[in-house]
Protein backbone atom coordinates (compact mmCIF):
# COMPACT_ATOMS: atom_id res chain seq x y z
CA UNK A 1 0.00 0.00 0.00
CA UNK A 2 0.84 3.52 -0.30
CA UNK A 3 -0.81 5.88 2.16
CA UNK A 4 -0.91 9.76 1.02
CA UNK A 5 -1.98 13.06 3.14
CA UNK A 6 -1.94 16.78 2.94
CA UNK A 7 -2.90 19.42 4.61
CA UNK A 8 -5.47 20.80 2.09
CA UNK A 9 -6.46 23.81 4.03
CA UNK A 10 -6.48 25.10 7.86
CA UNK A 11 -7.63 22.22 9.99
CA UNK A 12 -8.75 20.36 6.88
CA UNK A 13 -6.63 16.95 5.84
CA UNK A 14 -6.59 14.83 2.84
CA UNK A 15 -5.99 10.96 2.23
CA UNK A 16 -5.35 8.91 -0.52
CA UNK A 17 -4.55 5.36 0.21
CA UNK A 18 -3.98 3.13 -2.47
CA UNK A 19 -3.50 -0.78 -1.90
CA UNK A 20 -3.28 -4.08 -4.00
CA UNK A 21 -3.76 -7.56 -2.31
CA UNK A 22 -3.00 -10.47 -3.68
CA UNK A 23 -3.79 -14.21 -2.98
CA UNK A 24 -6.23 -16.31 -1.18
CA UNK A 25 -6.88 -17.27 1.99
CA UNK A 26 -7.09 -21.22 3.03
CA UNK A 27 -10.30 -22.48 0.96
CA UNK A 28 -10.73 -18.39 -0.35
CA UNK A 29 -11.31 -17.89 3.53
CA UNK A 30 -14.58 -19.54 3.82
CA UNK A 31 -15.40 -22.76 6.31
CA UNK A 32 -14.82 -20.13 9.56
CA UNK A 33 -16.45 -17.45 11.18
CA UNK A 34 -13.07 -16.21 12.54
CA UNK A 35 -11.20 -16.65 9.56
CA UNK A 36 -7.47 -16.67 10.70
CA UNK A 37 -5.97 -13.90 8.29
CA UNK A 38 -7.73 -10.55 8.36
CA UNK A 39 -6.20 -8.96 5.00
CA UNK A 40 -7.15 -11.76 2.63
CA UNK A 41 -10.61 -11.10 0.84
CA UNK A 42 -13.54 -13.46 1.23
CA UNK A 43 -13.78 -13.73 -2.55
CA UNK A 44 -9.90 -14.05 -3.73
CA UNK A 45 -8.03 -12.13 -6.16
CA UNK A 46 -9.94 -13.61 -8.85
CA UNK A 47 -13.43 -11.98 -8.59
CA UNK A 48 -12.17 -8.66 -7.51
CA UNK A 49 -9.15 -8.27 -9.95
CA UNK A 50 -5.36 -7.99 -8.90
CA UNK A 51 -4.29 -5.15 -10.08
CA UNK A 52 -4.10 -1.85 -7.23
CA UNK A 53 -7.08 -0.07 -5.89
CA UNK A 54 -8.61 3.10 -4.05
CA UNK A 55 -8.76 1.84 -0.52
CA UNK A 56 -9.48 5.24 1.11
CA UNK A 57 -10.17 8.56 -0.26
CA UNK A 58 -11.41 11.34 2.65
CA UNK A 59 -11.36 14.23 4.57
CA UNK A 60 -11.19 14.87 8.11
CA UNK A 61 -12.29 18.75 9.52
CA UNK A 62 -10.79 19.26 12.95
CA UNK A 63 -12.58 21.84 14.86
CA UNK A 64 -11.02 23.52 17.84
CA UNK A 65 -13.59 23.71 21.40
CA UNK A 66 -10.68 24.79 23.61
CA UNK A 67 -7.11 26.28 23.56
CA UNK A 68 -5.66 22.91 25.37
CA UNK A 69 -3.44 21.27 22.76
CA UNK A 70 -2.04 17.58 22.63
CA UNK A 71 0.94 16.61 19.94
CA UNK A 72 -0.48 13.45 17.14
CA UNK A 73 2.51 11.74 16.02
CA UNK A 74 3.00 10.71 12.42
CA UNK A 75 1.16 7.60 10.58
CA UNK A 76 -1.22 5.50 8.52
CA UNK A 77 -3.47 7.91 7.86
CA UNK A 78 -2.72 10.95 10.19
CA UNK A 79 -0.32 13.68 9.68
CA UNK A 80 1.96 14.93 12.34
CA UNK A 81 0.28 17.67 14.15
CA UNK A 82 -1.22 19.93 17.34
CA UNK A 83 -4.60 18.96 17.81
CA UNK A 84 -7.07 21.11 20.59
CA UNK A 85 -7.97 18.57 23.91
CA UNK A 86 -11.40 19.10 23.09
CA UNK A 87 -12.31 19.54 19.42
CA UNK A 88 -15.22 18.01 17.12
CA UNK A 89 -13.89 16.24 13.61
CA UNK A 90 -16.09 15.20 10.66
CA UNK A 91 -14.95 12.66 8.34
CA UNK A 92 -16.16 11.75 5.28
CA UNK A 93 -15.34 9.88 1.80
CA UNK A 94 -14.04 6.60 1.03
CA UNK A 95 -12.87 4.93 4.39
CA UNK A 96 -13.34 1.79 6.93
CA UNK A 97 -15.89 2.32 9.19
CA UNK A 98 -13.47 0.01 11.30
CA UNK A 99 -10.95 2.86 11.43
CA UNK A 100 -13.22 5.18 13.51
CA UNK A 101 -15.34 2.48 15.48
CA UNK A 102 -14.56 -0.28 17.67
CA UNK A 103 -10.29 0.72 17.89
CA UNK A 104 -8.66 -1.41 20.70
CA UNK A 105 -4.91 -0.51 21.17
CA UNK A 106 -3.80 -4.27 21.89
CA UNK A 107 -6.03 -5.58 18.95
CA UNK A 108 -6.42 -3.74 16.16
CA UNK A 109 -4.38 -4.72 13.55
CA UNK A 110 -3.79 -7.28 11.64
CA UNK A 111 -0.90 -6.50 10.11
CA UNK A 112 1.25 -5.80 13.28
CA UNK A 113 -0.89 -8.08 16.08
CA UNK A 114 -3.39 -10.45 16.54
CA UNK A 115 -4.49 -11.96 12.48
CA UNK A 116 -7.65 -13.50 12.98
CA UNK A 117 -10.86 -11.45 12.07
CA UNK A 118 -12.36 -12.03 15.77
CA UNK A 119 -9.20 -10.47 17.35
CA UNK A 120 -8.45 -7.53 15.76
CA UNK A 121 -12.34 -6.39 15.78
CA UNK A 122 -15.57 -7.42 17.06
CA UNK A 123 -17.14 -10.02 15.07
CA UNK A 124 -20.80 -9.27 16.18
CA UNK A 125 -20.94 -6.01 14.71
CA UNK A 126 -21.42 -6.78 10.78
CA UNK A 127 -20.44 -3.58 9.98
CA UNK A 128 -20.96 -1.84 6.65
CA UNK A 129 -18.23 -2.70 3.89
CA UNK A 130 -17.45 -4.42 0.45
CA UNK A 131 -15.95 -7.41 -0.05
CA UNK A 132 -12.33 -5.32 1.05
CA UNK A 133 -13.78 -4.00 3.88
CA UNK A 134 -14.10 -0.37 2.38
CA UNK A 135 -17.47 1.82 2.44
CA UNK A 136 -18.48 5.65 1.70
CA UNK A 137 -19.86 7.87 4.59
CA UNK A 138 -19.96 10.37 6.91
CA UNK A 139 -19.24 10.31 10.71
CA UNK A 140 -18.89 12.74 13.68
CA UNK A 141 -16.87 12.87 16.71
CA UNK A 142 -17.16 14.89 19.17
CA UNK A 143 -13.69 14.46 21.60
CA UNK A 144 -12.67 15.23 24.70
CA UNK A 145 -9.88 14.27 27.27
CA UNK A 146 -12.17 11.78 28.97
CA UNK A 147 -15.25 11.33 26.98
CA UNK A 148 -15.95 11.26 23.10
CA UNK A 149 -18.88 10.35 21.34
CA UNK A 150 -19.15 9.33 17.58
CA UNK A 151 -22.12 8.72 15.46
CA UNK A 152 -21.34 7.49 11.62
CA UNK A 153 -23.25 6.51 8.84
CA UNK A 154 -22.30 4.59 5.85
CA UNK A 155 -23.72 2.40 2.64
CA UNK A 156 -24.72 -1.02 2.75
CA UNK A 157 -23.60 -3.47 -0.61
CA UNK A 158 -26.48 -4.57 -2.32
CA UNK A 159 -25.88 -8.37 -1.39
CA UNK A 160 -24.39 -10.25 0.84
CA UNK A 161 -20.68 -9.70 0.73
CA UNK A 162 -20.98 -7.69 -2.22
CA UNK A 163 -18.57 -4.99 -4.19
CA UNK A 164 -21.36 -2.58 -5.80
CA UNK A 165 -23.13 -0.16 -3.14
CA UNK A 166 -26.83 -0.09 -2.62
CA UNK A 167 -27.91 3.62 -3.65
CA UNK A 168 -31.08 3.67 -1.97
CA UNK A 169 -29.87 5.20 1.57
CA UNK A 170 -33.43 5.61 3.25
CA UNK A 171 -33.72 1.92 3.06
CA UNK A 172 -29.49 0.78 2.62
CA UNK A 173 -27.19 2.08 5.23
CA UNK A 174 -25.27 1.23 8.40
CA UNK A 175 -25.93 3.50 11.18
CA UNK A 176 -23.25 3.41 14.34
CA UNK A 177 -23.22 5.26 18.23
CA UNK A 178 -19.83 4.93 19.92
CA UNK A 179 -19.51 6.27 23.62
CA UNK A 180 -15.64 5.93 24.70
CA UNK A 181 -14.77 6.65 28.42
CA UNK A 182 -10.86 7.34 29.10
CA UNK A 183 -11.60 6.33 33.29
CA UNK A 184 -9.48 3.61 33.73
CA UNK A 185 -6.16 3.09 35.37
CA UNK A 186 -3.52 4.28 32.91
CA UNK A 187 -5.42 5.65 30.66
CA UNK A 188 -7.43 2.92 30.05
CA UNK A 189 -10.63 3.10 27.86
CA UNK A 190 -14.42 1.48 27.77
CA UNK A 191 -15.30 1.39 24.35
CA UNK A 192 -19.54 1.14 24.44
CA UNK A 193 -21.03 0.38 20.46
CA UNK A 194 -24.31 0.37 19.16
CA UNK A 195 -25.31 0.01 15.40
CA UNK A 196 -28.38 -0.87 13.02
CA UNK A 197 -27.86 -1.60 9.71
CA UNK A 198 -30.05 -1.60 7.37
CA UNK A 199 -30.33 -3.60 3.75
CA UNK A 200 -31.34 -6.05 1.41
CA UNK A 201 -31.22 -8.72 3.33
CA UNK A 202 -32.78 -12.20 3.85
CA UNK A 203 -34.56 -13.43 7.09
CA UNK A 204 -33.45 -17.27 8.22
CA UNK A 205 -36.94 -17.57 9.87
CA UNK A 206 -38.25 -16.64 6.42
CA UNK A 207 -35.80 -18.80 4.66
CA UNK A 208 -36.73 -21.75 6.68
CA UNK A 209 -40.46 -21.79 6.40
CA UNK A 210 -40.27 -21.73 2.58
CA UNK A 211 -38.00 -24.41 2.65
CA UNK A 212 -40.27 -26.57 4.37
CA UNK A 213 -43.06 -25.61 2.13
CA UNK A 214 -40.99 -26.59 -1.01
CA UNK A 215 -39.32 -29.22 0.49
CA UNK A 216 -35.82 -27.77 -0.96
CA UNK A 217 -32.83 -26.29 1.11
CA UNK A 218 -33.41 -22.77 2.45
CA UNK A 219 -31.76 -20.20 0.50
CA UNK A 220 -31.49 -17.05 2.56
CA UNK A 221 -30.24 -15.03 -0.81
CA UNK A 222 -33.68 -15.74 -2.23
CA UNK A 223 -35.20 -14.02 0.31
CA UNK A 224 -33.19 -10.52 0.31
CA UNK A 225 -36.12 -7.99 1.20
CA UNK A 226 -35.22 -4.18 1.04
CA UNK A 227 -35.04 -2.21 4.02
CA UNK A 228 -34.70 -5.08 6.74
CA UNK A 229 -33.02 -4.19 9.63
CA UNK A 230 -30.30 -5.85 12.05
CA UNK A 231 -29.11 -4.20 15.54
CA UNK A 232 -26.12 -5.25 17.70
CA UNK A 233 -24.50 -3.84 20.60
CA UNK A 234 -20.44 -4.11 21.32
CA UNK A 235 -17.98 -3.64 24.28
CA UNK A 236 -14.73 -2.89 23.70
CA UNK A 237 -11.97 -2.95 26.83
CA UNK A 238 -8.31 -1.33 26.76
CA UNK A 239 -6.29 -1.56 30.12
CA UNK A 240 -2.60 -0.44 29.79
CA UNK A 241 -0.65 -2.36 32.79
CA UNK A 242 2.90 -1.49 32.64
CA UNK A 243 5.86 -0.07 29.58
CA UNK A 244 4.42 3.24 29.32
CA UNK A 245 1.38 1.22 28.22
CA UNK A 246 2.65 -1.15 25.65
CA UNK A 247 2.05 -3.62 28.14
CA UNK A 248 -1.48 -4.35 28.55
CA UNK A 249 -4.81 -6.25 28.07
CA UNK A 250 -7.98 -6.14 25.94
CA UNK A 251 -11.73 -7.16 26.55
CA UNK A 252 -14.21 -7.28 23.68
CA UNK A 253 -17.77 -8.55 24.17
CA UNK A 254 -20.81 -8.31 21.53
CA UNK A 255 -24.15 -9.23 20.62
CA UNK A 256 -26.65 -8.76 17.66
CA UNK A 257 -30.32 -9.67 17.23
CA UNK A 258 -28.75 -12.52 14.66
CA UNK A 259 -32.25 -12.62 12.54
CA UNK A 260 -31.92 -11.11 9.54
CA UNK A 261 -28.69 -12.06 7.33
CA UNK A 262 -25.27 -12.04 8.32
CA UNK A 263 -24.24 -9.52 5.33
CA UNK A 264 -20.93 -7.37 5.37
CA UNK A 265 -18.46 -8.95 7.67
CA UNK A 266 -18.99 -12.38 9.37
CA UNK A 267 -21.29 -14.98 10.32
CA UNK A 268 -21.21 -14.32 14.12
CA UNK A 269 -23.77 -13.28 16.44
CA UNK A 270 -22.40 -13.36 19.72
CA UNK A 271 -18.36 -12.40 20.36
CA UNK A 272 -16.55 -12.59 23.17
CA UNK A 273 -12.12 -12.03 23.57
CA UNK A 274 -9.66 -11.33 25.53
CA UNK A 275 -5.98 -11.14 25.88
CA UNK A 276 -2.67 -9.64 26.58
CA UNK A 277 0.03 -7.73 25.21
CA UNK A 278 3.73 -8.05 26.31
CA UNK A 279 6.14 -5.22 25.48
CA UNK A 280 9.90 -6.85 24.98
CA UNK A 281 11.49 -4.62 27.46
CA UNK A 282 11.44 -7.79 29.37
CA UNK A 283 14.17 -9.69 27.52
CA UNK A 284 15.88 -6.26 26.27
CA UNK A 285 14.05 -6.40 23.10
CA UNK A 286 12.12 -3.10 23.71
CA UNK A 287 10.84 -2.52 20.24
CA UNK A 288 9.19 -6.58 20.42
CA UNK A 289 5.75 -7.57 21.16
CA UNK A 290 4.66 -10.98 22.26
CA UNK A 291 0.11 -11.07 22.30
CA UNK A 292 -2.10 -14.13 23.45
CA UNK A 293 -5.94 -14.20 22.84
CA UNK A 294 -8.74 -16.18 22.77
CA UNK A 295 -11.81 -15.80 20.81
CA UNK A 296 -15.33 -17.59 21.33
CA UNK A 297 -18.00 -16.85 18.50
CA UNK A 298 -21.63 -18.38 18.30
CA UNK A 299 -24.74 -18.07 15.94
CA UNK A 300 -28.61 -17.98 17.44
CA UNK A 301 -30.66 -20.67 16.83
CA UNK A 302 -32.43 -19.50 13.51
CA UNK A 303 -28.68 -19.72 11.86
CA UNK A 304 -28.00 -22.87 13.25
CA UNK A 305 -31.54 -24.27 12.26
CA UNK A 306 -30.85 -23.02 8.85
CA UNK A 307 -27.30 -24.19 8.28
CA UNK A 308 -28.31 -27.26 9.85
CA UNK A 309 -30.98 -27.82 6.75
CA UNK A 310 -28.30 -27.22 4.59
CA UNK A 311 -28.56 -23.34 3.94
CA UNK A 312 -25.01 -21.52 3.15
CA UNK A 313 -24.29 -18.33 3.44
CA UNK A 314 -21.20 -16.27 2.31
CA UNK A 315 -18.94 -17.81 4.65
CA UNK A 316 -20.39 -21.19 5.99
CA UNK A 317 -22.41 -23.89 5.01
CA UNK A 318 -21.66 -27.58 5.27
CA UNK A 319 -24.85 -29.19 3.91
CA UNK A 320 -25.37 -30.34 7.44
CA UNK A 321 -24.62 -28.82 11.17
CA UNK A 322 -23.83 -30.57 15.16
CA UNK A 323 -23.68 -27.16 16.83
CA UNK A 324 -20.81 -26.01 19.15
CA UNK A 325 -19.38 -22.40 19.59
CA UNK A 326 -16.25 -21.63 17.98
CA UNK A 327 -13.52 -21.28 19.67
CA UNK A 328 -10.10 -19.88 18.90
CA UNK A 329 -6.25 -19.55 20.85
CA UNK A 330 -3.75 -16.97 18.67
CA UNK A 331 -0.47 -16.23 20.02
CA UNK A 332 2.05 -13.67 18.18
CA UNK A 333 5.77 -12.87 18.18
CA UNK A 334 6.51 -9.54 16.54
CA UNK A 335 10.68 -8.59 16.15
CA UNK A 336 11.63 -5.56 15.13
CA UNK A 337 14.58 -5.80 12.75
CA UNK A 338 15.98 -2.44 12.01
CA UNK A 339 13.92 0.36 11.58
CA UNK A 340 11.47 -0.56 9.30
CA UNK A 341 10.62 -4.41 9.33
CA UNK A 342 8.80 -6.49 11.92
CA UNK A 343 8.70 -9.83 11.20
CA UNK A 344 7.17 -13.05 13.16
CA UNK A 345 5.37 -16.31 13.89
CA UNK A 346 1.73 -16.29 14.41
CA UNK A 347 -0.19 -19.78 15.48
CA UNK A 348 -3.75 -20.02 16.13
CA UNK A 349 -5.84 -23.16 17.59
CA UNK A 350 -9.42 -23.65 16.21
CA UNK A 351 -12.37 -25.65 17.84
CA UNK A 352 -15.44 -26.60 16.19
CA UNK A 353 -14.41 -25.10 12.69
CA UNK A 354 -17.74 -23.04 11.24
CA UNK A 355 -19.89 -23.86 14.24
CA UNK A 356 -19.37 -27.92 13.59
CA UNK A 357 -18.60 -30.42 16.13
CA UNK A 358 -17.77 -32.64 12.93
CA UNK A 359 -14.82 -30.63 12.11
CA UNK A 360 -11.79 -29.96 13.42
CA UNK A 361 -9.90 -29.04 15.70
CA UNK A 362 -7.55 -27.50 13.43
CA UNK A 363 -3.97 -25.53 13.55
CA UNK A 364 -2.81 -22.56 11.67
CA UNK A 365 0.64 -21.21 11.98
CA UNK A 366 2.16 -18.30 9.79
CA UNK A 367 4.99 -16.29 9.21
CA UNK A 368 4.70 -13.08 9.36
CA UNK A 369 6.52 -9.68 7.70
CA UNK A 370 6.29 -6.23 7.72
CA UNK A 371 8.03 -3.45 6.15
CA UNK A 372 7.13 0.28 6.16
CA UNK A 373 9.09 3.47 5.95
Amino acid sequence: GIYLGARLAPRLDGYLDVEMARGNGISHASGLAGVTNGDVLRQGTADLGSGPYVARAFLRLTLPLGSDVDAVTRGVDQLAETVATKRIEVSAGKLAASDLFDVNRYANSTRTQFMNWGLFQNTAWDFAADTRGYTNGLAVSWVTPRVALRAGSFQMPRQANGNVFDSDLRRARGDNVELTLTVLPGSGAVRLLAYQNHARMGDYRVALTRALATQTRPDIVADDTPGRRKRGVGLSVEQPLADDGETGAFLRMGRDDGTTESFAFSEVEGHLSGGVQLAGNHWSRRLDRIGVAALRHTINDAHREYLAAGGTGFLLGDGALRYGPETFVESYYRAQVGPNVQIGPDVQYVRNPGYNRDRGPAWVTSLRANVRY
